[in-house]
């Protein structure tokens, strides 16, 4: 600590020696440096506070049916790329700077300044925005900060508006495509459907196939019943004879007389028509071969021979009457083949059988049709997979392309509502405060300036006094000697002052101390000079 402190007084005692040259470039620097801080021209701020509101009550109204951009990441966005070159420019026009501008390299210099000097800050997340710009003439830093709140609010705006009218343009050009392709694709259906109208098609040709098939088997079905029916009366009708009645007119014989009426077989007509009946419904469930039905089968049988003998023996009793009466001369009045009529059973049995016949026509006329159908279906049953895979192959994109077009329509829609919202002004941009102009210079700061430049001045000649003594070294003892030269030091000569010196000396370090405190009260006074003057102002 010592050595340290010793060394400190060694160089503080060999820079006092250049305290004049110090002294010199102190009063140089002070006087140079107030002059050129009172010379610096006085630079008037402007500023104005612009509120960009995007809390607007249509946006959450409006949910799901107009698109939505994040307005607060716009903004911000937007306030990062406010100040560049063709903005300044615009800005420069706006408001008249360029002016006295002659020259090219004028202008881009004017352009770099502008870029530096102009600010627009945030505030935070209150979408407050702060434009401030410096210049030497109040009313132009004033002009130009509302240029630049101007384009602002038109740089938002317009952009909304190039953004809207950009996706709109595009939108319209994709639905005119897909609409050209669409109509394209339904015209290929069209003609593939017109081409193809007599063929099979549809999703439900095997279901119609399987149905025609089943109507088929119905109407089959039906006609064998039908069929059945009338060969079982045509059977009936074979067994059915017609009952005669013969009037012999003078005989005057009773209707119960062979010669009056043919034999009575309207019992046994009757039974066998019934078990006719119940033999066609056994037939319906059972073989021929079943029991039941051999029996009524032998039944109708012994019934049908019964009435046979009836009927031959009144035709023998008839045959025997003609002959007698042929032989003893009387003629009947009337001819008896002439008042022959029908048996009630018989007549009935024919209306039936003739009902059985149409309904059989009728029945078989619908079973060719619907063989004749499946038959035709059955033959184009290999044209179905070409003709869905054809179709298939015409109408692939068909769907997505038709999708894709609903969704640009309806998003055309939504952008149509998007610009309707900006007109209504979803982001409102409010000037919370106009631009003014500070009543004061805020630079230069010379409160501050001339302290620094005292300072500067004092340090420099500091220096220069440090500068000085290494250049010129002086030993002050003979401890400092010897250490430099390596040589003992065996003695020192001391110097004894007169008073004459003396006073010398001491007038000369007032007129030092005097030199540094003129300095001092100058920049003092300069300093109160000026605080007066901010405070007038």
């Amino acid at each position: 600590m010592d050595e340290l402190l010793r060394l400190v007084l060694s160089y503080l005692r060999s820079m006092w020696s250049y305290r004049w040259a110090g002294l010199i470039v102190a009063w140089v620097i002070g006087l140079v440096g107030a002059v050129v801080v009172m010379k610096l021209p006085d630079k008037y701020e402007a500023s104005a506070k612009i509120y960009v509101d995007t809390q607007s009550l249509l946006r959450p109204l409006m949910s799901g049916l107009a698109i939505q951009p994040n307005i607060d990441q716009q903004i911000n966005m937007l306030s990062r790329t406010l100040i560049t070159r063709p903005n300044v420019e615009k800005l420069i026009r706006m408001s008249d700077m360029d002016i006295d501008v002659k020259t090219k390299k004028e202008r881009d210099e004017l352009i770099d300044t502008l870029i530096k000097d102009l600010k627009l800050s945030s505030s935070g997340r209150d979408n407050l925005y702060n434009v401030t710009y410096s210049n030497q003439r109040p009313e132009k830093a004033q002009k130009v900060v509302q240029s630049l709140v101007t384009l602002f609010v038109e740089s938002g705006l317009g952009g909304k508006r190039q953004d809207a009218d950009t996706a709109r343009k595009f939108i319209e050009e994709q639905i005119k495509s897909y609409e050209a392709k669409l109509l394209e694709a339904e015209n290929r259906v069209k003609e593939f459907r017109l081409k193809n109208l007599d063929r099979p098609g549809g999703n439900d040709y095997f279901g119609s196939l399987s149905a025609a098939q089943g109507q088929l088997k119905e109407a089959q079905l039906a006609l064998s019943e039908a069929t059945n029916s009338r060969d079982a009366l045509r059977r009936q009708i074979v067994g059915e004879e017609p009952t005669l009645a013969f009037d012999f007119g003078a005989t005057g014989q009773s209707s119960g007389e062979p010669g009056g009426a043919g034999p009575n077989t309207s019992e046994l007509d009757q039974r066998i028509a019934a078990m006719t009946n119940d033999v066609e419904a056994l037939l319906q469930r059972y073989t021929d071969a079943h029991p039941d039905v051999a029996t009524l089968r032998s039944r109708i049988s012994k019934a049908e021979a019964e009435r046979a003998e009836k009927v031959a023996q009144f035709n023998a009793a008839l045959a025997e009457q003609a002959k007698k009466a042929k032989s003893s001369g009387v003629q009947p009045a009337v001819n008896p083949l002439a008042s022959m009529s029908n048996n009630p059973v018989y007549q009935q049995l024919k209306v039936a059988l003739a009902e059985s016949e149409a309904q059989v026509a009728s029945l078989t006329a619908r079973v060719a049709e619907y063989s004749s159908r499946v038959a035709k279906m059955k033959d184009s049953a290999r044209l179905v997979p070409e003709l869905e895979a054809e179709f298939a192959q015409l109408n692939r994109d068909y769907d997505i392309q038709k999708d894709n077009y609903n969704q640009l329509v309806s998003r055309r829609e939504s952008a149509s509502i998007s610009e309707e919202m900006d007109a209504s002004g979803v982001a409102e941009f409010r000037l919370i405060e106009p631009p003014r102009v500070t009543p004061n210079a805020v630079s230069p700061n010379r409160l501050i300036l001339l302290p620094a430049v005292l300072g500067g001045a004092f340090g420099v000649a500091i220096a220069i006094c440090f500068l000085l003594s290494q250049l010129r070294p002086v030993f002050h003892d003979g401890r400092d000697l010897a250490e430099a030269t390596g040589v003992p030091v065996l003695g020192s000569v001391s110097m004894l002052l007169s008073d004459d010196f003396k006073r010398v000396e001491r007038r000369r370090q007032f007129t030092f101390l005097g030199g540094v405190g003129s300095l001092i009260a100058s920049y003092v006074a300069l300093l109160a000079f000026v605080a007066l003057a901010v405070r007038s102002a």
